[in-house]
């Protein structure tokens, strides 16, 4: 068995990563994700925590004497099971590839939790990788093992890239839709404003004849007329 480890640290919050974790597929970068299916997903009613479990599809060339044991067959599938946790802040995912199990077995365990040193700001990722091959023979063994880490290398780099790639796009629409919510928030108040003055000045207007019956007007249709009037002059002007 052979242990693949990395950690990096993405110059996004742990909000934003988490959230755009479920736009990383497809991406520029990873280009043997071909599909991510979603089986199921929960939400635990007391602790808040999001359960998910997902398929993914992989297409990928392997070497001849790989294709050989396996038939030729170039498309994987993996299963993934994920926990977000909005207390702790902790994104947790778990995976173990369905295909190739006979010959290879891979479990792999990412976790995304805020920075030490700047935990409102960054966010560090972790992988851990546990690959074991299964073959009589134990020179075969050993090859089957070390290709798989050097490809397991390639393919996280080749991830970390192209999540680099979907964070700075999802950044970018994140202010943009912020920057709307704000210029709309000020047409609002601005609307809020004007209306307040047309409110002011009908106030203003039907306080005038009220006055005026108060002072034994009691024609009401000369009556309605002028308030009709006065109101439209102070919204409108002549």
């Amino acid at each position: 068995m052979k242990l693949f480890e990395s950690s990096c640290s993405f110059n996004y919050p742990w909000s934003q990563v988490t959230a755009a974790n479920w736009r990383k597929y497809p991406n520029e970068k990873s280009t043997h994700v071909v599909a991510v299916d979603v089986l199921r997903r929960e939400v635990h009613p007391i602790t808040g925590i999001l359960r998910s479990e997902r398929l993914i599809t992989c297409e990928q060339k392997i070497p001849k004497w790989i294709a050989l044991m396996v038939g030729g067959q170039i498309r994987s599938y993996v299963r993934e099971v994920s926990e977000v946790d909005p207390v702790n802040q902790t994104l947790t995912m778990r995976s173990c590839n369905m295909t190739m199990n006979n010959i290879l077995s891979v479990y792999e365990v990412v976790k995304y939790v805020p920075d030490n040193e700047s935990p409102f700001s960054k966010t560090t990722f972790e992988q851990c990788a546990e690959i074991k091959a299964y073959s009589t023979f134990q020179r075969l063994t050993d090859k089957i093992e070390e290709w798989s880490i050097e490809r397991f290398d390639s393919n996280a780099k080749l991830g970390k890239q192209g999540f680099e790639s979907v964070l700075k796009i999802f950044s970018e629409n994140l202010n943009k839709s912020g920057k709307l919510i704000d210029e709309y928030s000020e047409k609002l108040k601005a609307s809020g404003k004007i209306i307040d003055g047309y409110s002011d000045k009908a106030s203003v207007a039907i306080s005038e004849v009220g006055e005026s019956l108060k002072t034994g007007i009691t024609d009401t249709s000369s009556l309605l007329y002028k308030t009709k009037e006065k109101i439209k002059h102070q919204f409108f002007g002549n």
